[in-house]
């Protein structure tokens, strides 16, 4: 990725998007085969012989019909997963995605040129959103370069989500607007929407053809500071975002039948490029502990977020930054991406603004003042009083494993994802007794509008290694051979996912395609099995790696009591790994070993 940054001049950023293969569809039998073996580690001999049975039912009868079915709609369309996994994912979900959904991450300008200070978040904000805004220019140009898995180009359709982008709240259903459009495909809207204390502001960042910059910036967030600090607060209108999903819909509703102009600000906050958080909060952050900035993040006070936006950038008031993004529209790589950038220019820069220091005569920004009554200010309250309630259930914690980083594990001829995976594995095994049931995150951009799969690291291979280890009578030589044997089996899952070969998006699919028919939902899904070993989104540890670069992230586990683990691995610099974890215990404590940088703990 650090090559892929600059400007590129040969190619277009999203040339190559017609010419991607289409997402396949994977063998039937390949898939349940994969799937048998993905359960057993969570069944006795008798519950494994009767799913056994149940899925081989399934293969000769109703499973060889949806199979033909989910065939003929791939004929039919290019990616035949893209809007199925929207909706179930995402769209369909009624929970509060703003606690749930969203992911965000703390900014690590601090490790350098910006480390906490009172009285620098203005200048330092107008200078980081410069800089974001010029990535956004990159966008528009199509000069962000093509990323590649050695020379295969990537799907990069996600990158179009992360401007002027945000979801709607619907009844039953949300749904995503995109205001994107790169400069050869027409206008692109060019404002941004800044919060402070439950009051919104809207400027336009284009003036005279031109950016603005940094001063003119400065200039503009210092008056929507001054007038918020001597003013009385708003309402803070944004806390509805963190509703339930049909709560905020109706909301939504009526506040637009209170007054026209209501819809028009909202579309405005809809089609503004991002959302600025002017926050109060002075969080605590060092190189080795992000805990306390992470929490503010990711359960923030909710009238300084717009959590249908698919990036809030948020700005602390003693100079520390972080986003909280709607995970609807695009995966995290999206956001690492563009923060890396952001930091490679603060550091380039050393954290200053060298250009000129004139301010061209521009307009004032203005205030979005919604018409409100004692119903809306009643939702509002009741949104907060349950978005603080919920998130009170969350602990979080950052720290840096400073042992040693990526360079050793590859010295060592292991994967630095799967040597982490396996350790997480042996973590909860240790810590539980039993096998976790887990998601790993993998991609599939090799195809077009390919987002990811579900790479199941809990495999009968890592369990027998976690044994071992736990085994006083285990040999070394049999402890390394079967961990060995761990590595090749999570190593080759990985792989198959990335290429189309992954089986939890086919079942998916297949049991999609039943409901559809109107038919019976097959005793493949039903199956206790099913669910204990993490089929249906019920995993009890969700993870991901965010990547090899500085950039860190975290979201909320997938089930109630479950653990997060979201994890960047460095080569080797004293803080080589930061690791995310979500936890979650009924006694409140904090548990876990002493290699995890990240821990979030929640009873939801």
């Amino acid at each position: 990725m650090e090559n892929q940054l600059a400007k590129s001049t040969e190619e277009r950023t999203f040339q190559y998007q017609d010419s991607l293969p289409s997402l396949p569809v994977p063998s039937l039998e390949e898939s349940l085969k994969k799937y048998l073996e993905s359960v057993k580690p969570f069944a006795n001999e008798e519950e494994y012989k009767n799913t056994e049975a149940i899925v081989q039912k399934f293969q000769n009868g109703i499973g060889e019909k949806l199979q033909q079915k989910l065939l003929e709609r791939a004929k039919e369309k290019r990616n035949w997963l893209e809007e199925w996994w929207l909706n179930v994912a995402y769209l369909d979900v009624r929970i509060p995605s703003q606690l749930y959904v969203n992911f965000g991450g703390p900014a690590n300008h601090s490790e350098h040129y910006w480390p906490p200070k009172e009285g620098t978040q203005l200048e330092r904000g107008s200078i980081n959103l410069w800089h974001n805004l010029n990535y956004w220019q990159l966008l528009r140009k199509e000069k962000l370069p093509v990323h590649k898995a050695g020379n295969i180009p990537l799907d990069m359709n996600q990158f179009r989500m992360l401007f002027s982008t945000c979801k709607v709240p619907g009844i039953t259903r949300d749904s995503i607007i995109s205001y994107f459009r790169t400069e050869s495909e027409g206008h692109c809207p060019s404002h941004i929407v800044v919060l402070c204390r439950g009051r919104i502001f809207v400027f336009d960042v284009m003036h005279e053809g031109c950016l603005m910059t940094p001063p003119e910036i400065l200039r503009h967030l210092t008056y929507i500071q001054k007038k918020c600090h001597s003013e009385p607060d708003g309402p803070g209108v944004a806390a509805l975002t963190s509703e339930e999903r049909t709560r905020w819909a109706k909301a939504r509703e009526y506040l637009i039948s209170l007054h026209p102009e209501n819809l028009t600000m909202l579309e405005k906050i809809q089609s503004s490029l991002l959302v600025f958080c002017l926050d109060d909060d002075s969080p605590h952050v060092t190189p080795e502990d992000y805990s306390q900035i992470a929490s503010k993040i990711l359960i923030g006070d909710p009238t300084v977020r717009w959590g249908d936006k698919s990036y809030n950038l948020i700005s602390f008031s003693n100079g520390v930054f972080g986003c909280n993004c709607d995970h609807s529209p695009y995966d995290g790589m999206v956001i690492v991406n563009i923060s890396y950038y952001v930091d490679e220019k603060i550091l380039e820069n050393e954290g200053r603004w060298t250009g000129s220091e004139k301010v061209r005569d521009i307009p004032l920004p203005e205030e979005l003042v919604f018409t409100v009554d004692e119903k809306v200010l009643n939702d509002i309250s009741q949104a907060k009083a349950q978005y603080f309630k919920q998130a009170s259930d969350l602990q979080l914690l950052v720290y840096a494993f400073t042992s040693f980083g990526k360079k050793l594990t590859k010295r060592k001829k292991l994967h630095p994802d799967t040597f982490i995976q396996l350790a997480l594995q042996l973590a909860y095994y240790r810590l539980h007794g039993r096998p976790g049931c887990c998601y790993e995150t993998a991609m599939t951009r090799y195809f077009y509008h390919g987002r990811t799969e579900t790479m199941r690291s809990c495999t009968v291979e890592a369990v027998d290694w976690c044994r071992s280890m736990q085994d006083p009578s285990a040999s070394l030589f049999e402890q390394r051979h079967r961990m060995l044997e761990a590595f090749a089996k999570h190593d080759k899952l990985m792989k198959d996912c990335s290429i189309g070969k992954g089986f939890d998006r086919h079942l998916l699919g297949l049991s999609l395609i039943a409901k559809e028919e109107g038919l019976p939902v097959p005793e493949l899904f039903t199956d206790p099995l099913f669910s204990r070993s993490g089929g249906g989104g019920n995993f009890v540890l969700s993870t991901s790696l965010v990547g090899y670069l500085r950039v860190q992230g975290v979201v909320a586990p997938m089930v109630h009591n479950g653990y997060g683990f979201f994890y960047h691995i460095r080569d080797d610099r004293n803080k080589s790994k930061q690791i995310s974890r979500i936890t979650a215990n009924r006694d409140g404590c904090c548990r876990g070993n002493d290699q995890v940088d990240m821990v979030i703990e929640t009873d939801w």
